[in-house]
């Protein structure tokens, strides 16, 4: 990864969640992009149709970096602990396919996306990807009783007994829509929302929404090494990252004790290559890297070193499950 786009995404990072104004080319861009966008949400909306299974969307406002990935973990475990047999829809982003597939084992995450693939791996349910989530909702009839749909605030075309929107505590940024700022809508669309999330460790932060709110994070308890070698777990690192907002783990590392002695972000979902892995073990202090990076960098990565995943354990706030749970059909 060139310094020139780390120099770029700092920059980009920097503006839509500080409080500058964004350049008058980039106001302009948004103007175009809030009329596409909104024209895009009507058709959308026009041809949305019921799926077959009771569906709870869990999606975001803001490009990236909410947290949508853990949260659905959670959710997953949540509703099998109380008798429910969950399904989720994920697009598959990263990944190669090309219509909607159930993932198997084996599949790997070139070819089914890295979010997909730790969703697979991680949430103990069946997950389907595939860009054509209708039609992936109906294959989920033949796998559960309820849809998790991941990312789906935006994906009208389904219509849901529950939607959630995860806002980080960070809030909305400068509040423009993209490319000035990080909103994929404007911020009265969490209107339409059944239950706005506040993700990330500060509960105190506040968002202008008239929806009742709620609180839950997911904090790193401890690093695990994912090649199994014995080695100690370190306290000086070098973050690796390909996800929307790289700062975020580099703060969560801090928080659980670790200095970060270097950092590097690649664009997210990035395919790691061999040339890559080359670079991370070149550096001086021991990688630590994000779960859905992991899914990735794991087969390439040498067995004689340690890579190190940071995980997380997730807190809610004391009714939030209730909350999801009271607009479903028992199980």
């Amino acid at each position: 990864m060139g310094t020139p786009y780390r120099q770029l995404a700092r920059r980009i990072e920097g503006m839509w969640w500080g409080k500058s104004r964004a350049p008058l080319v980039l106001r302009l861009a948004s103007r175009i992009y809030a009329g596409l966008a909104a024209r895009d949400q009507r058709r959308r909306l026009a041809r949305q149709q019921m799926p077959p299974l009771p569906l709870i969307s869990v999606g975001n406002i803001t490009a990236g970096g909410s947290g949508k990935t853990p949260f659905v973990i959670w959710l997953a475990g949540a509703l099998r602990a109380g008798g429910y047999r969950p399904v989720i829809l994920c697009r598959g982003d990263g990944g190669s396919l090309s219509s909607p597939t159930l993932i198997a084992p084996d599949m790997p995450a070139a070819m089914v996306g890295d979010e997909a693939r730790l969703l697979a791996d991680e949430a103990g349910c069946p997950v389907i990807a595939g860009r054509d989530r209708v039609a992936a909702a109906t294959m989920a009839a033949q796998h559960g009783d309820v849809i998790l749909l991941d990312d789906g605030f935006q994906y009208r075309q389904l219509g849901r007994a529950c939607d959630i929107v995860l806002v980080p505590t960070a809030g909305l940024g400068n509040r423009a829509l993209i490319p000035a700022g990080p909103m994929r809508e404007p911020a009265a669309a969490l209107a339409r929302a059944d239950l706005v999330v506040r993700t990330g460790p500060d509960p105190l932060a506040t968002l202008a929404t008239d929806q009742r709110q709620w609180r839950w994070q997911a904090r790193i308890i401890r690093l695990q090494d994912a090649m199994g070698t014995g080695a100690p777990a370190p306290r000086h690192v070098s973050a690796v990252s390909a996800i929307a907002r790289p700062t975020r783990f580099h703060d969560d590392l801090a928080r659980y004790g670790c200095t970060v002695d270097a950092a590097r972000a690649f664009p997210d979902h990035h395919r790691y290559t061999g040339r890559d892995v080359a670079m991370l073990l070149a550096l001086a202090a021991p990688v630590v890297t994000t779960a859905k990076d992991a899914v990735k960098l794991a087969p390439l990565w040498p067995a004689s070193r340690p890579l190190w995943i940071a995980r997380q354990q997730a807190e809610a706030e004391d009714g939030l499950l209730a909350a999801i749970l009271q607009r479903l059909p028992g199980p």
